[in-house]
């Protein structure tokens, strides 16, 4: 992996990475010129015990932009900059104009509930400079190289000494709200282990503590045992429908042997995985022939200077859709009380899933 690091008009940093090496004297432009002034916060919610971030300057970001001006495309016009420049590189990372969670914060409003500055981190990953592309059409060695990056994101963060969990993840498509279209991702870092993985790592450390071995560990043989909802195998990472679907086509991704992050995965372990996340999103397009939306979130063990034997890095896909045609909306049930209701056996959208046939090799555009 090749990396370059260049610092923005607006003070935000830009980092470029690259299968091959990156000629020098790029220059990182940004649309605006003007420093970012963001003053995110927290508050503390009482009845729910968790934090809820405030940042009225995002109210302001790029909203559905026309094709014409894609701000995380490759700047053509020098009087009409994006967020990136044009050079031999695959993959680039920077600093979010409209961030909830900046390191800088040092001060909260008051209000009648605790309050702290919203210190962290919220970056942009551009998957590829092609507009037209998405993780299903770019090749292994790319997707390869993606891993690579998450980690390299994971180690740079974790510098910042409040910083304690890192959480790369997708939004895919209007449906789960997507503004821009051109293939990104994002990397939201917290100053405290959000509710999501917490309650992961207090799961899996209590079974660790018992077992002496992994939960996600022991769930993978158990779904390997078990052969009705897998979706890709090799020697060393795995794609299947989780037994405990919440979502009609949830899908999750994990090395078959555990590790407890990004920094952790071997060179081969990132080669199945790249493998297993190209079939995955490629049986996701291929199942109604069109681009198949998604959050994907990658669940890694936090960033505090101790060992996390008990976690097991992976990633969990959410879409939003039940058929074809119908959406699975968030009701009564899932948000007010928490509890998810499948409308599908995991087992029957796996067989949907398992019939897509795909071509690893092949670049497809939907």
């Amino acid at each position: 992996m090749y990396s370059q690091t260049l610092l923005k008009p607006d003070g935000r940093n830009l980092t470029l990475y690259s299968r091959h090496p990156i000629a020098a004297g790029i220059v990182a432009p940004s649309p605006s010129h003007d420093p970012v002034r963001a003053n995110p916060h927290l508050r503390w919610h009482p009845l729910r015990g968790e934090w809820v971030a405030y940042a009225s300057h995002r109210q302001a970001r790029t909203f559905m932009p026309p094709p014409e001006y894609n701000p995380l495309a490759p700047t053509k016009d020098p009087q009409f900059p994006t967020e990136l420049p044009q050079g031999n590189y695959d993959i680039a990372v920077f600093d979010n104009r409209f961030p909830s969670l900046i390191p800088s914060v040092t001060e909260a409003p008051p209000a009648i509930v605790d309050t702290v500055p919203a210190n962290g981190a919220c970056e942009v990953v551009v998957f590829t400079q092609d507009p037209q592309a998405a993780l299903s059409s770019l090749p292994l060695d790319h997707l390869e190289l993606l891993f690579q990056v998450w980690g390299d994101r994971t180690h740079v963060i974790s510098q910042h000494p409040q910083i304690q969990y890192v959480l790369p993840f997708e939004n895919k498509g209007v449906e789960v709200g997507v503004t821009l279209h051109h293939p990104h991702g994002q990397i939201y870092a917290y100053p405290f282990v959000p509710p999501v993985p917490a309650r992961m790592g207090m799961c899996q450390l209590d079974y660790y503590q018992q077992q002496q071995r992994g939960l996600l560990q022991d769930l993978i043989q158990q779904e390997i045992a078990d052969n009705q909802r897998i979706l890709y195998q090799d020697e060393w990472a795995i794609a299947f429908v989780p037994v405990c679907a919440r979502y009609p086509y949830e899908v999750w991704i994990a090395p078959i042997q555990p590790v407890a992050t990004f920094l952790d995965l071997t060179a081969e372990q990132r080669g199945g995985l790249a493998r297993a996340l190209k079939t995955v999103t490629l049986k996701y397009d291929g199942l109604w022939n069109r681009p198949f939306p998604y959050l994907m979130a990658w669940f890694q063990a936090p960033i505090n200077g101790e060992p996390h034997p008990e976690w097991h890095l992976h990633a969990q896909f959410y879409p939003p859709y039940r058929t074809s045609d119908k959406l699975k909306y968030l009701a009564g049930t899932e948000l007010a009380a928490g509890m998810f209701a499948n409308d599908a056996l995991p087992e029957e959208k796996a067989k949907e899933l398992q019939a897509i046939a795909v071509n690893l090799a092949s670049p497809v555009h939907l």
